[in-house]
């Protein structure tokens, strides 16, 4: 067999995805071929299906960037795994190993680093050729299912617990209740959040119940602002978690937050602002980026899952075949489904 079914991205319009057969990938002598064992819908394949994305894309290009599976073929200078092996991947698939960001071990913030699933063909395939410097060991105890969502639990412990200073204590808010946005309360909550929001729209009501379940004290489906004004001194919330993107949202975690407080900025949206940033400067407001992790992330979150102190059952909505991966996206895109997970 030199074919396999996979999922490619084929140009920038909207919906140009399509199942089609290419060939299995050839491997470098420090590459692994992974036989993927399950892949999870990120919101950003969504936005690539859409064509509603902000970041270059290789065209054709396999979708799916978080993965985990089975060692199948090692390459000749490979020596911390071999055939059999049971692991999980980074996303940072190509980097320059010199660059200081590199050297300094951030880099998921090399300015050359390129991902799966945009930059270098991705796992909604049957296999994939990966760098052994991403790949992880796996316990045995722990399924693929929930191994597969290893990065974007990484996104949320590097937002909320490096580049995030929550305490025990603190009044927490997390604008959008996507995958990220629940990943990230559920972080909020293990680093001693004392009060808990998490805010949607109205569509969101299925996402805000998993929130109840992870831990969120206080749903809101609007009405954010008026309900913080409310709480505690009136002040505001300590730490705001921007998981939606919209220039909306940062607005209005700019009016959210105390003074003194913290913002962080996890989602992505390309368009500008319109509106004065003098709020940040007037309340002395920390605003935090955070983006992507690194190898020390990894190891731990590994076992943040195995051990059940991230909890993953309320997150992952339904496991499937990759040929029904039409019907995934679509319910993720909806709402209907937190997360998707294929199976190759």
């Amino acid at each position: 067999m030199s074919t396999m079914p996979a999922l490619v991205n084929y140009a920038r319009e909207p919906l140009s995805v399509e199942l089609r057969d290419v060939k299995i990938p050839e491997i470098g002598e420090r590459d692994v071929l992974l036989r993927v064992g399950a892949v999870s819908v990120c919101g950003s394949d969504l936005h690539q299906w859409q064509g509603a994305h902000s970041w270059h894309v290789n065209y054709p290009c396999i979708l799916g960037h978080e993965f985990c599976g089975t060692v199948a073929r090692v390459g000749s200078g490979v020596k911390p795994f071999r055939e059999g092996d049971r692991v999980t991947s980074e996303t940072a698939a190509v980097i320059d190993e010199s660059s200081p960001m590199s050297r300094a071990g951030l880099y998921n913030l090399d300015p050359a680093r390129r991902g799966f699933g945009y930059g270098v063909d991705g796992a909604m395939t049957e296999y994939v050729r990966v760098p052994e410097r991403c790949l992880h060991k796996l316990p045995d105890s722990l399924p693929f299912e929930k191994a597969a969502l290893t990065e974007p639990c990484c996104v949320a412990y590097n937002a909320v617990c490096v580049n995030g200073r929550v305490r025990p204590g603190d009044t927490v808010l997390v604008l959008g209740p996507g995958p990220i946005g629940l990943l990230c309360a559920e972080m909020a909550k293990l680093s001693g959040a004392g009060t808990l929001i998490v805010a949607g729209l109205p569509a969101d009501k299925h996402r805000l119940e998993v929130a109840r379940q992870l831990g969120a004290d206080v749903t809101l489906e609007g009405g954010v602002l008026e309900h913080i004004a409310q709480h505690g001194d009136g002040l505001g919330v300590d730490i705001a978690i921007d998981c939606s993107g919209a220039s909306v949202t940062l607005q209005m975690a700019l009016k959210a937050v105390r003074p003194a407080g913290q913002i962080v900025k996890v989602g992505w949206g390309p368009q500008p602002l319109q509106f004065s940033l003098d709020p940040l400067v007037q309340k002395n407001i920390t605003l935090s980026g955070s983006f992507s992790h690194n190898w020390p992330i990894w190891e731990r979150v590994i076992r943040m899952i195995n051990s059940g102190q991230v909890n993953l059952a309320p997150v992952i909505s339904h496991v499937a075949p990759l040929a029904e991966w039409h019907e995934s996206f679509e319910k993720m895109h909806a709402g209907e489904y937190v997360k998707a997970v294929l199976t190759p």
